[in-house]
């Protein structure tokens, strides 16, 4: 049986044997290890229970995306949520930062504006890896990859910027809980930016802030995009990479695995940060946005999500055009 990640489906016989035998082999490939047999039972009712979810949706030809087997695949949908997401629910999307108000870039918006037909920061040399943040530091690392992206764009180098100033230090944000990009934006801008990887190393989880660190890049402030304006946000991530709020709670949003996300129950309330990286339209012609997220490159397209993009609903496929931030420097 050929457990490769790569494919979208493990096409496997719903016999007890048969996925008892997949669950063994993917335990190995993901170095899967169980306290004892009753809680390895209750992870494999779970695999079974996942496994089947994902060869039903791929049996249905009727999507422009496909499922797969991932790292989180003998975890339930409240686990992952719990640990994958978090701290982004209900919000308030209207920003009362001073900050903003106060280093508005001079765009102009003009959502006329000629931009170019696709766009992929990735081969710009402005995208960092894909990491997994392993339950922390989820939105520090979307906030991070935006600076890193900025600074490449800017002063033509890719800083490795560090997740863990932002976790430790940015109390607002509360450490490991995700928060919201625009008060981390304003945590390094008070604080007259932010040091490297190198210097101050990531450690999934919360620690002690470590002051007097001498940044590495700063940001003058940050500013938003239009909400519920998606050619507003083509605009945007035209000209640098773009931090978005999505609803994770789709149970196919934790499987997913290549394709063009399109599902309409996808909800609109923020719980998840990522980082939208790109657009371009798919050879059948599907607008889509490519974003990069923290959940490691098991998932999705190695780390990689497309979604549809010009939906018919204003917030976007699931809610991303409601709340987009982007550095300034």
């Amino acid at each position: 049986m050929d457990l490769r990640i790569s494919q979208a489906t493990s096409r496997v016989t719903f016999h007890d044997s048969s996925v008892a035998d997949y669950h063994q082999q993917w335990m190995i490939q993901f170095s899967r290890n169980y306290s004892n047999e009753s809680e390895k039972q209750m992870r494999l009712k779970v695999f079974k229970k996942n496994l089947k979810f994902i060869e039903d949706f791929n049996n249905n030809e009727n999507h422009s995306y496909k499922l797969g087997v991932n790292e989180f695949t003998d975890w339930t949908q409240e686990e992952f949520l719990a640990t994958q997401t978090g701290g982004l629910s209900g919000i308030n999307l209207t920003s009362s930062s001073e900050v903003v108000n106060e280093t508005m870039p001079s765009w102009n918006w003009n959502v006329s504006n000629v931009v170019a037909e696709s766009k992929d920061w990735t081969k710009e040399g402005a995208v960092t890896p894909v990491k997994s943040q392993q339950g922390c530091g989820k939105l520090a690392e979307t906030i991070n990859c935006n600076g890193k992206g900025l600074t490449r764009i800017v002063q033509g180098k890719l800083l490795p910027l560090s997740e863990q100033q932002i976790v430790d230090c940015d109390k607002i944000n509360g450490g490991c809980i995700e928060g919201r990009a625009t008060d981390a934006y304003e945590y390094i801008v008070k604080n007259g930016g932010i040091t490297t990887d190198l210097i101050y190393p990531y450690q999934a989880k919360e620690g002690s802030c470590r002051s007097n660190i001498s940044p590495a890049m700063k940001i003058s402030g940050f500013g938003n995009v239009p909400e519920n304006n998606e050619r507003a946000l083509l605009e945007a991530v035209s000209r640098q990479p773009v931090s978005v709020g999505i609803d994770a709670r789709s149970a196919s949003l934790l499987h997913y695995k290549e394709g063009v996300y399109n599902e309409r129950d996808c909800g609109i309330d923020i719980n998840h940060s990522l980082t939208l990286v790109g657009y371009g339209t798919t050879k059948e012609g599907i607008k889509y946005w490519l974003a990069k997220n923290s959940w490691g490159e098991t998932w999705g397209e190695k780390g990689y999500i497309r979604f549809r993009r010009d939906v018919e609903w204003p917030e976007g496929m699931c809610g991303l055009a409601q709340s987009a931030v982007y550095p300034v420097m």
